[in-house]
């Protein structure tokens, strides 16, 4: 019984993973090496098992990604701030949360990464909104047939399949994959955007 039920896990995982496009993905990394090139900062953020996925990309990439590089990936995860988080959420509402601390730190060209299962997180659209009203470039990442964000973001990447732990499988392995792709891929960046990186 158990048996089938982690083979028929794999089994879905499996097929929802086969659809991602890769050039949905490039778009993304384009996005994201564009932010690099001008020095400019990322913004990511989500709920639940989505904030985790968030503040995991933050850590590849300042760690990670930016091991050896003079010049840093600057990538802040917003919901990692508790204690803002709760400010705004108990002077405020909690569809504040995001998007008031944006109005702190957000400049033009900035990028801001929302990641909502559903797509209709309403303190994800709301900070997407402010972005995409002050200059930045927005990503939106979600899961089902897109949700709100899908349309409220400037690029979106849909995980479409309908269990929510599967898109936050598909969402963290396509944050691992960005990560990687910097990571191994150095030289090619390094050559195509003359990257500063430390010899050994």
């Amino acid at each position: 019984m158990i048996k089938n039920h982690v083979i028929k896990y794999f089994d879905e995982l499996r097929e929802v993973m086969s659809k991602i496009q890769p050039d949905r993905l490039e778009k993304i990394i384009n996005l994201i090496m564009d932010a690099y090139k001008k020095e400019k900062q990322i913004f990511i953020f989500g709920n639940g098992g989505s904030a985790a996925t968030a503040s995991h990309f933050a850590c590849d990439m300042n760690k990670c990604a930016s091991m050896g590089l003079k010049k840093k990936f600057k990538v802040i995860c917003l919901n990692d701030s508790i204690s803002s988080v709760l400010a705004y959420a108990n002077d405020m509402s909690y569809a504040d949360i995001f998007a008031e601390q944006l109005k702190n730190f957000l400049k033009p060209g900035d990028l801001v990464i929302g990641i909502s299962g559903s797509g209709n997180s309403e303190n994800v659209l709301k900070a997407i909104k402010y972005a995409n009203k002050n200059g930045a470039k927005t990503i939106g990442l979600s899961g089902f047939n897109g949700g709100k964000i899908a349309n409220v973001a400037q690029f979106s990447f849909v995980a479409r399949i309908n269990d929510m732990q599967k898109i936050e499988d598909v969402h963290l392995v396509v944050c691992h994959i960005i990560m990687k792709i910097f990571l191994r891929d150095r030289e090619i960046w390094r050559r195509k955007f003359t990257l500063c990186v430390k010899s050994k």
